[in-house]
This record gives C-alpha cells, sequence and structure tokens, in this order.
C-alpha cells in the first residue's frame, strides 16, 4: 500500500478522489441547502392559500358566526381564534408573511412567527393537534371589520426525514467505489506513457537498436517520445563511431607494431630484447581488449531463443579439454532470449577469470523461479570487500595478487558484466565464507 501511494498513479489517484469527493460533499451541502429553501418557500405558499381561503371565509360570514367556522377550520390543520386584539410582534416568518400580502392585500395588518409547538392543546376529537417539539407558525390578521384572526398553522405531514445512516452510508460506498474506479482508470491511463518511456529507457541501457518509440498520444506525450527517438539515434550514432574509431585505430597500429617487433629482433642484448618484445606484447593486447570492450556495448549480434544448459555445457567441456580444472553441475533446463556468442564469452570470461586468479573454476546452475543463476567459484584468496566493485571498472587490476602470475588486462569481468546488462541480468562477486572469490551471474528467462 505505501509503495502504491509513493508511485506516480498512486498520488494523481489521491488528488483525484480527493479533489472530486470535495468537490461532491460541497455541491451535496449546497443542494440540500437550495432544497430545505425550495421546501419552505413552497410550503409558505401553500400555508398562505389556505390562510386566505379561510380569511375570506370568515369576512363573508356574519361575526356571530364567525365561531363556528374558526372552530371548524380547527379540523383542517388551524387552531382559529377571534380576538379584537392582535399579537406582539415577534421572530419574523418573512416568507410566510410576503405570502399573505401578495394574496390579501397590503392593507390588512399581518404578523407572523414561527414558534415550537407544544404538546397540547388537543383537537375536538382528543387528538394531539399536532406533534411535540415540532415547529408551528403563528399568524395574526385583520379581518375586513376590525377585528382579528390568531392562527396556530402546522403542516399536515411532517417535513421529509433525513434518510436512514445505514442507507446514507450505502449511499456514501457507492459514490465512492465508482469515484476510485474512475480515479484510478484515469491515474493508469495518465502514467502510462511515462511507464512506457521508463520502460523504453530500461530496454535502451539493454540494447541500443531497440525500435524507435511510437510518436502517437497527446502533444506532450509525442513530444516527449519524438526527443527520446532523437537521443537514441545520437547515443548510437555515437557509440557506431568510437567504436568504429577504434577498429580504425587498431587497424593502423598493426602495422607499426609489426615493424616494430621485427625490429626488436636485430637487438644484440638477449635481455633487453625480451622485456622489449613483452611490452610491445602488452600494448597490443590492451589494443586488441580495448576494441573488444567496445564491441561488447554496441553487438549487432541478434538476440534468439537458446538452450542455456548447451552453452554453459560447450564452455565448461572447452575450458575441460584445454588442460583448466573446470566441473560444472547442475541444470536449468530452460531456454533464454540471449545473443549465444556474447553469452558464451560471459561465460568463458568468468571461467578464464577463475582458473586464472584461483586455480580452479567450480560452476554451478540452477533456476530460481523466472531468474537462471550461474555461480562460478575459485580456489584463490578472494578480493578485499571494498575492493569487489571496483575489479568491474576497465583495466582495473589488483595489485595484491591472487595468483602465481600477474593476470591479464583487467577488461575480461568488464566485458561480461557489460553482456550480462544487455541480457538484463546482474553479475556480482562474492567473498565464499570457506574461501575463494564467488561470481554470480543473474539472468531473466524469457
Amino acid at each position: 500500500m505505501k509503495a502504491f501511494f509513493g508511485s506516480m498513479v498512486g498520488r494523481v489517484f489521491l488528488i483525484l478522489v480527493g479533489g472530486i469527493f470535495a468537490s461532491g460533499t460541497l455541491t451535496f451541502f449546497l443542494a440540500d441547502s437550495a432544497r430545505q429553501a425550495d421546501i419552505s418557500l413552497i410550503r409558505s405558499l401553500h400555508t398562505a392559500e389556505r390562510v386566505e381561503q379561510l380569511v375570506l371565509m370568515l369576512d363573508a360570514v356574519p361575526r356571530e358566526a364567525r365561531g363556528t367556522v374558526a372552530a371548524a377550520a380547527s379540523r383542517n390543520g388551524f387552531i382559529a381564534e377571534i380576538s379584537n386584539t392582535g399579537i406582539g410582534e415577534g421572530e419574523p416568518d418573512l416568507e410566510l408573511t410576503s405570502a399573505l400580502l401578495n394574496r390579501l392585500g397590503e392593507d390588512r395588518h399581518i404578523v407572523s412567527q414561527k414558534t415550537a409547538c407544544a404538546a397540547k392543546p388537543q383537537a375536538p376529537d382528543g387528538s394531539p393537534q399536532y406533534r411535540q417539539q415540532a415547529v408551528c407558525r403563528t399568524v395574526s390578521l385583520s379581518l375586513r371589520d376590525g377585528t382579528f384572526l390568531h392562527l396556530v398553522l402546522q403542516p399536515r405531514r411532517p417535513p421529509p426525514a433525513a434518510p436512514p445512516k445505514s442507507r446514507l452510508l450505502l449511499y456514501v460506498f457507492f459514490f465512492a467505489t465508482c469515484l476510485g474506479l474512475l480515479a484510478y482508470a484515469v491515474a493508469r491511463m495518465s502514467i502510462q506513457p511515462l511507464r512506457q518511456l521508463a520502460q523504453a529507457a530500461t530496454e535502451l541501457g539493454r540494447n541500443i537498436e531497440r525500435p524507435a518509440l511510437a510518436e502517437r498520444g497527446p502533444t506532450e506525450v509525442r513530444h516527449a517520445a519524438s526527443a527520446f527517438n532523437t537521443m537514441q539515434a545520437q547515443i548510437r550514432r555515437y557509440i557506431q563511431e568510437r567504436t568504429q574509431m577504434l577498429a580504425a585505430i587498431t587497424h593502423d597500429l598493426q602495422t607499426p607494431l609489426t615493424r616494430i617487433r621485427l625490429r626488436l629482433e636485430k637487438v644484440q642484448d638477449q635481455e633487453l630484447r625480451a622485456r622489449l618484445v613483452e611490452d610491445l606484447s602488452a600494448v597490443q593486447t590492451m589494443i586488441k581488449d580495448g576494441l573488444d570492450l567496445a564491441r561488447s556495448m554496441n553487438s549487432e549480434e541478434p538476440k534468439q531463443r537458446t538452450d542455456f544448459d548447451s552453452i554453459l555445457d560447450s564452455v565448461c567441456a572447452d575450458a575441460a579439454e584445454a588442460g583448466q580444472d573446470v566441473t560444472l553441475s547442475g541444470r536449468t533446463g530452460v531456454f533464454i532470449t540471449a545473443q549465444p556468442n556474447a553469452m558464451r564469452r560471459c561465460l568463458t570470461n568468468l571461467v578464464d577469470n577463475a582458473v586464472k586468479y584461483g586455480e580452479y573454476a567450480r560452476v554451478t546452475a540452477s533456476r530460481d523461479n523466472h531468474r537462471v543463476i550461474v555461480q562460478v567459484r575459485d580456489g584463490g584468496p578472494g578480493i578485499p570487500e571494498n575492493m569487489l566493485e571496483a575489479v568491474f571498472d576497465p583495466f582495473f587490476r589488483l595489485e595484491v595478487s591472487r595468483s602465481r602470475d600477474t593476470g591479464g588486462t583487467g577488461i575480461g569481468i568488464t566485458i561480461a558484466r557489460n553482456i550480462a546488462e544487455k541480457h538484463g541480468g546482474t553479475l556480482y562477486l562474492r567473498n565464499h565464507p570457506d574461501g575463494g572469490l564467488m561470481a554470480i551471474l543473474d539472468l531473466p528467462i524469457g
């Protein structure tokens, strides 16, 4: 969960859900407020119509009959009383007062208020006239002959009750679910181009010849894809130019180096001649290894489905036939998508390094879920912990030799890691608890 909300998808999801939920909540309360205002206005108009009918009826009958009419009105939701005086001013009910003035005329004295209803008086039939603790409206208005009519009005039906809590929670849950699904879909759709760009950048590190990104979608996405494709083309051109330059330098140096070797053969001092020839051979080896390193970073060999066990078997068998102490145990039983020659060179370099620096190589192959694990252990003294990563630097060599020889140029392990990373894998070194150094190659299956 923490990883999800730490991702771009999770953050966009939270922003969308929070923003829409806050907007929805505000809209709900505003709509409810407007609804209550509309209901109150409609009730006032309806009440004014009922009061108007009663007032017109009382104006039309003789004064002595008004009590009977008022008593009859009490059965219709009113408590009516005829009086010679009005009531004092209280908290006005402006909506009802305005509606009554519009219907009965501005010449009448009208006062309306909102008050808390009492449990009594009761209706003539003995039942409560209105609900206890309800809000009643009291109206005092003048009739045509100057007498006053006092009314206590209660709606026939109570105001709509709020929905039950369980139903309200169900509405909120349904709204939140729909909102969450929508926000997640929008977040995924918004982040998809960024995810594709990140995947393309990862694949670019493994294969500079990967297909270009499709330039489609919104304007910003097309611009980003175009910039990425331009960068890939520039990097590919740079690597090709560098490889070609190194190849040309290597080719052009062969002739003068050969002449130098021929001239060295004429040196009379045998010891000096041997040293000079050895130095010249080291220079030729370094030039060749430098070119091999450049080619390992820009191999154009096509990838294909390859039986990994067959490659590993052949590498170990060739080493054993050459007189090296190499043994292989375990099988993976998988096919991987790889450059066969490059993968063979990676494994060969690991085995050669183990034999050169540790006298023997014990190779173990295994499968871990969707990964292939190859361990190459030697019999040397190991490497200091702070040097385990430094040895992967090109031309890096440990002065404290791990064998009787001085070793090579220090480029083989670098080439092996380059090949592993181009195949989506990793290569790292560990000192074995029982002694010796162990190179661990971790490759994906597929």
